[in-house]
């Protein structure tokens, strides 16, 4: 009778204790499975504006979609459109290139590259000293035998997924 009375008042104090120190791991901070640490609560991302010389008309709508959508899935941040928000996005596609990449002996192309630039504006209203402005670039290759238009959804599928990977580790895991 002692023994389950004293495992019973030593459970209940251990739950106890667990329970009072679960804050003093966690703090003010929100950490997610991502590796993220978040501070805030809200986000604003702005409509990447479209500034490259070479312009594809959806392209500003589709970045500015899958960085918000990789932030949000991975933060539990709110998206809000006010200026207020603990954190706030915005930039500009500032370029849009096909280059070729590799060459036959006859001066005839064989792979052409796709690049594509965004210059970000983070700001961090929790912690000013988290802010940034940085150009992300990232480019895929294709085929020369095949046109830009016929891969390029494709292709701006997998850069942007690329970018939207490194602006989120830059901002929330500063990687």
């Amino acid at each position: 009778m002692k023994i389950n009375y004293f495992c019973t008042l030593m459970g209940f104090r251990g739950l106890l204790l667990f329970l009072l120190c679960i804050p003093a791991f966690v703090g003010c901070r929100v950490y997610s499975f991502s590796g993220a640490t978040i501070e805030g609560k809200d986000l604003n991302i702005h409509l990447l504006e479209n500034k490259a010389q070479n312009v594809m008309p959806s392209l500003a709508a589709t970045l500015t979609d899958k960085l918000r959508s990789r932030i949000l899935s991975q933060t539990g941040l709110s998206p809000v459109t006010r200026d207020d928000a603990d954190y706030d996005i915005s930039g500009a596609i500032v370029g849009y290139t096909v280059t070729v990449t590799a060459a036959t002996n006859v001066q005839t192309a064989t792979k052409n590259r796709l690049t594509i630039s965004i210059k970000i504006t983070f700001k961090n209203r929790k912690n000013e000293k988290a802010g940034f402005t940085q150009t992300f670039t990232r480019f895929a290759d294709f085929d020369a035998s095949q046109t830009l238009q016929t891969v390029e959804s494709t292709l701006i599928d997998d850069i942007g997924n690329q970018l939207a990977d490194d602006i989120f580790n830059k901002a929330f895991v500063n990687w």
